[in-house]
């Protein structure tokens, strides 16, 4: 039997096992030894098993991520998302769905301090779905807005996914997160705009808008003082070459700790749950790193993204043709899997294909964290969705999904653009 036949096969069992509930790190990990023990031998399975972590441990890049996943859990703490949302939906109240809107708005905000999609949704869960129910919107609107909302979180800096793609890619954790402004906006944009669409193609899912005035506006922004300290220092700091990355995750996570202490919000009940709900978030993240690498040096070793690559080429196919077998693929793991692993386990498949058209990586990276969008709110899995139905227990599950479905369109519209106009994503880098 061929390298590359136990690779399939070590893929279709790896899928098996996900849809079966195992967890997603432990899987990765066992497959890898297994088939890395196959096609070498046992005793190399083990010396990959014992290299791995302590690998893994000592890179320097990772130490970012349990900083900027601090920085989120001290700066929802500081009531940050809170300040957003009030902001966004004082701004936004004149549209169609105003509060819907405001929520995106927020959400896009909010992932200026934290890089993980089921955060961003879990807070503005708590905040804008009891709002938009005492409003009367329908809940398949609020419950569908909200999921979406919350995967702007991986596509506007910072990004936990962003940063384990940017290790995998070899490429620059700053060039890849100033990439991802411009279609986050974007995408907000989009998001609004089909719910403005949606509301006046059936107005009854959401009240008639209350319009703010300019009073309370300008003194909605006054709250987002904090927002701006946070996203200028670490951002700012970041770009302009003041800080490294690693550095700029650190203040921000000091920033935000300080922002607690001025907001009158730091205890040592709500630090300590900061900290465990940071090492918590880690560990997974990091057992997930773990179980990926040692699947992607199982590939590797059978040499399949390479055979892969090669057999694209010479079908002389364009790369528009690739680019949707592509998002097929990531739309059916999205079904199965969190965006964590689906990098791990398609990023050591997929970048010699986009090499060998010559494709920019810093351009694929935004692409697949829209394709991971899709996922996070697409059925049967849809993370997004079941975090919204822990939030409020009484919306049935099929309820969320009407609401989020049609979210999909704005996310393949942003595919496209970015597609036909590459500029959106690297105009920015490009400036750096």
């Amino acid at each position: 039997m061929s390298a590359t036949v136990i690779a399939i096969i070590a893929i279709a069992i790896f899928l098996v096992l996900i849809f079966l509930g195992m967890n997603i790190g432990l899987a990765l990990l066992l497959i890898g030894f297994a088939g890395y023990a196959v096609v070498v031998n046992p005793t190399a399975a083990i010396g990959l098993i014992r290299k791995v972590p302590s690998t893994q441990a000592s890179t320097y890049a990772l130490i970012v991520i349990p900083l900027f996943i601090l920085m989120g859990n001290f700066g929802y703490r500081a009531g940050l998302s809170s300040a957003l949302y009030n902001a966004g939906r004082k701004w936004l109240s004149w549209l169609p769905g105003g509060l819907a809107a405001g929520t995106i708005a927020a959400s896009a905000g909010f992932g200026a301090i934290c890089g993980s999609c089921a955060a961003t949704c879990a807070t503005m869960g708590t905040i804008a779905l009891p709002e938009m129910r005492k409003a009367g919107y329908a809940d398949r609107l609020s419950t569908g807005t909200i999921a979406m909302g919350g995967t702007l979180g991986i596509l506007i800096p910072p990004s936990t996914p962003m940063i384990i793609y940017c290790i995998m890619a070899e490429e620059s954790i700053g060039k890849q997160f100033i990439a991802g402004i411009l279609p986050g906006i974007l995408l907000a944009v989009l998001c609004i705009m089909l719910i403005v669409g949606m509301v006046k193609a059936k107005p009854s899912i959401a009240p008639t808008p209350e319009e703010a005035n300019w009073r309370e506006r300008l003194f909605s922004l006054l709250g987002l003082w904090g927002v701006i300290v946070l996203f200028g220092a670490v951002l700012g700091g970041m770009f302009s070459g003041f800080f490294s990355v690693n550095q700029s995750a650190a203040i921000g996570a000091f920033l935000a700790l300080i922002l607690m202490a001025v907001n009158r919000n730091l205890s040592w009940s709500s630090f300590r749950g900061a900290m465990k709900d940071t090492v918590t978030t880690f560990a997974m993240t990091f057992l997930i790193v773990i179980g990926a690498s040692v699947f992607s040096n199982f590939l590797a070793i059978t040499k399949m993204p390479m055979i892969l690559a090669d057999s694209l080429q010479s079908l002389d196919v364009s790369f528009g043709v690739v680019l949707i077998l592509m998002t097929i693929v990531y739309v059916i793991l999205g079904m199965l899997m969190d965006e964590l692993p689906m990098i791990m386990l398609t990023v050591p498949i997929f970048l010699p294909i986009v090499e060998s058209y010559g494709i920019d990586f810093i351009w694929f990276g935004i692409y697949i964290i829209l394709v991971m969008e899709l996922g996070a709110i697409a059925p049967p899995v849809g993370l997004n969705c079941f975090i919204i139905q822990g939030v409020a227990k009484d919306i049935p599950l099929g309820t969320i999904y009407k609401g989020a479905l049609p979210f999909v369109i704005a996310i393949f519209v942003a595919i496209i653009l970015i597609y036909i106009f590459p500029n959106i994503v690297m105009f920015l880098p490009n400036l750096l």
